[in-house]
This record gives structure tokens, C-alpha cells and sequence, in this order.
């Protein structure tokens, strides 16, 4: 049966390879457990930067996913209660053309996930066989000689064998590492789920079925991966925990300037451009895919528009916390929507009270 991970096993060995023979050219040991390790995070490195175009992609599926939701509202509450075949296909249909015109797809979210897992499983298998590529008892890997095999295989960080895993092969320093990683790992995982979830869900989203299943696997997610990482290489724990802590800060920077619209962050965001004297943005359907934040640079709408005191539709712009803003920012964004639909809105301009007076001739 042919390896279909074959492609990925190599390209993963050369790039610990390639890694490797540079930092030894540096002058790090060649058979340090250290010098393997920053090999492996410039695996991730690597990896995570290809994964940025992926990772845009996914922040803007969401983005747009929340600025449709009313619309999918809508579509749901038309078909409510019907179960007929005809039906729910109509509402595939109506719901996959409302994504189409609108460029989102619902499983974007995922892309980065289906790029981690056939990396990680690369990882693991490379990892898992170089003893016995180290003894001959296998052929090399790509770049991965027996002889850097054998290094790796001697390599050892806090005493403890990078090829070794809690389960196989460890003593109780092994185990400690193990242990520290998995813990490790497992802890960035849970904090940057609930960061997202606190700050960067809507208040929609977090009630009902899906703000159910998104606590479970609040809760279940790094209990599974503490079950499966006892069965992983030390190699495999620390590249998953570099990931994992590269993860949360990238979480960190998406919450702080590409906040999801109607969001704990997104609020948080507009308060700092008040503070900073800015007008706040509010993301539309036209700004959601730029790509650091419509908000953060200037594009989208107004955060909160009234109707003027004045009549004639014109729009004043207002804080998010529903303060007015003041009088030359608001002469800045008063637009007169008056005439024909077609005809582009004109700023008014305030005019200035001229008091008349009369004087009077001495006779």
C-alpha cells in the first residue's frame, strides 16, 4: 500500500535538515537535544507563515458569516417548520447562493486545520523512525540520512531523548517532559479558545446549540489532546506546543485589530479610537475582506448612525457608547441623502446665523 504522507514526510525532513545544517554551521553543537529543538521551530515557523494566506481567508469567512446572519435568520425562519424534501433542499439552495454572492464559505474556518493535521502526522512518522532508520533497519527519509538520524536519536533535552515518548521508551525524566509539554500545549489551547470565545463571539452565537457545543469543546478539546500526546515523541510534543503558543498570539493580534463585527473586541476597539481621538468603523459586507481590519484602517461605516434632528435623512455618526460625537466630526460625517436614489449624498455644510440689525438714521 503506498504512503500517501510519503510527499509530506520528506519535505519535513528537509526542512529539519536544512535547518539543522545551518544552525550547526552557526556553531551550535550538531548533536545537541537544543539545536534540534530550534530546528523544529523553524519547522513551525515555516509552516505557520505559508498558513497566513489560510488564516485570512478563515478570519474573513467569519467576518462575513456574522454580517450574514441576519439574512440566514430570515432564510431559516421562511422554511421553519418544514421538513419535506423540497423544502430543505430550497433552503440549501437559498442559503449556499446567499454565501456565493457574498464570497464566504461556511468552511473556511477549517482550512487551517486540514493544512496542521497531515503536517503533524509527517512530523510524527519522521520522528518515530529514526531509530530504526539510525540502525539501518529503514531506509532514510529524503534529507533525513542515517547519520543526522542517528543525532537526533542521541539528541536530548533535560536529559530526556527527543524520540522518546510518556508511554514508550522514557524513563521518569522522560515522563517529567513529557508531562511538562503536554500540559504545556494543552493550556495554550484552552486559553486561546476561551479568549475567542469571551472576546471575539458575538452574544448570538454564544446561546443555543452552537454556544453549547463551542463550551463542550472548550472543555473536551485539551482533554484530547492530553490523551493522544502521551503516545507522541518529545520531538512531536515540542513542535505541537510552539504551534500551539504561536496560536495564541496570533490569536491576541487577530482579537486586538481584526475583531469579529458585534463582539466583546470589536467594542473594546472602538473605545481605543475614541480614546485615541478617532472616529470608530463599523465592518459592512464591502470592507470584510481587507485584510488587517476594516476597522483598524479606516474603512467600514460608522460604528452608530441616528436619523438628524434636522430632517431630510441626513446621518450623524455617534460613538459606540451612543454619545454624539462633537460638533466638527460631526460636520464631517453628515451626508444630505436628499434627491434622486441614483444622485451621490453631498455634506452639508452648517450655516452660520446672521442676526440682522436695523439702524437707525438721526434725523
Amino acid at each position: 500500500m503506498p504512503n500517501l504522507l510519503y510527499p509530506i514526510e520528506w519535505a519535513v525532513a528537509a526542512i529539519l535538515a536544512g535547518a539543522h545544517w545551518a544552525l550547526t554551521a552557526l556553531g551550535l553543537p550538531e548533536d545537541s537535544g537544543w539545536t534540534w529543538v530550534l530546528s523544529i521551530l523553524v519547522l513551525v515557523i515555516l509552516v505557520r507563515l505559508l498558513m497566513i494566506p489560510l488564516m485570512l481567508k478563515q478570519i474573513r469567512s467569519s467576518r462575513k458569516m456574522q454580517l450574514l446572519a441576519p439574512e440566514l435568520k430570515k432564510i431559516q425562519a421562511k422554511y421553519k417548520g418544514k421538513k419535506d424534501q423540497a423544502s430543505m433542499q430550497a433552503q440549501q439552495a437559498e442559503t449556499m447562493e446567499l454565501y456565493r454572492k457574498n464570497g464566504t464559505n461556511p468552511f473556511a474556518s477549517c482550512l487551517p486545520m486540514l493544512v496542521q493535521l497531515p503536517i503533524l502526522f509527517g512530523l510524527f512518522r519522521v520522528l518515530n523512525t529514526v531509530d530504526e532508520i539510525a540502525a539501518g533497519a529503514r531506509e532514510p527519509i529524503g534529507y533525513m540520512t542515517r547519520e543526522l538520524a542517528g543525532s537526533f536519536n542521541a539528541a536530548k533535552i533535560f536529559a530526556a531523548p527527543l524520540s522518546d515518548s510518556f508511554l514508550h521508551d522514557s524513563d521518569l525524566t522522560g515522563k517529567i517532559v513529557s508531562l511538562v509539554l503536554i500540559v504545556l500545549m494543552t493550556a495554550f489551547t484552552f486559553f486561546s479558545m476561551k479568549m475567542m470565545m469571551d472576546l471575539n463571539m458575538p452574544d448570538s452565537a454564544k446561546e443555543g446549540p452552537m454556544g453549547q457545543s463551542q463550551t463542550i469543546m472548550l472543555y473536551v478539546l485539551p482533554i484530547i489532546l492530553a490523551i493522544t500526546g502521551v503516545n507522541f515523541p518529545i520531538g512531536v510534543l515540542v513542535y505541537w506546543t510552539f504551534t500551539n503558543l504561536w496560536s495564541f498570539f496570533q490569536q491576541l493580534f487577530v482579537i486586538r485589530h481584526m475583531p469579529t463585527p458585534n463582539t466583546e473586541a470589536e467594542r473594546r476597539m472602538h473605545a481605543r479610537q475614541i480614546a485615541a481621538g478617532k472616529e470608530p468603523k463599523r465592518l459592512t459586507l464591502a470592507t470584510a475582506d481587507s485584510g488587517a481590519g476594516a476597522t483598524a484602517l479606516g474603512d467600514g461605516e460608522p460604528a452608530r448612525g441616528r436619523k438628524g434632528a434636522g430632517g431630510g435623512g441626513a446621518l450623524v455618526n455617534e460613538g459606540v457608547d451612543g454619545t454624539s460625537a462633537n460638533a466638527s466630526t460631526v460636520d464631517r460625517t453628515r451626508l444630505a441623502q436628499g434627491g434622486t436614489g441614483g444622485q451621490r449624498a453631498q455634506p452639508v455644510r452648517r450655516k452660520k446665523s446672521k442676526k440682522k440689525s436695523k439702524k437707525r438714521k438721526k434725523g
